[in-house]
């Protein structure tokens, strides 16, 4: 499935959503600069995210572009491809 169907599939809410439930906190915990290493994403958690992302049609979500640079808004931009100036309406 290629990223615009993916696109369809994931919203920024749901991508923030997820994010927050694999480390169990309220969405409304994170911002667009939250890294996520500080925050307590580890490896095996982002790992269940990915797996989770591809199964709900993002089949192009990459494991080491997502581990490169672990910002809500970076994943958010890469799994919905939209700027990242708006994560912050996701998060409202």
């Amino acid at each position: 499935m290629s990223q615009q169907n993916a696109q369809a599939t994931l919203s920024k809410e749901q991508v923030v959503a997820d994010i927050a439930a694999a480390l169990g906190i309220p969405p409304e915990e994170l911002a667009e600069d939250t890294d996520l290493i500080d925050a307590g994403l580890d490896s095996i958690r982002l790992m269940s995210l990915v797996e989770k992302w591809r199964s709900a049609g993002a089949a192009d979500v990459d494991f080491p572009v997502l581990a490169s640079e672990p910002v809500v808004g970076h994943w958010v931009e890469v799994l919905v491809n939209e700027p990242n100036t708006e994560v912050g309406k996701a998060m409202s």
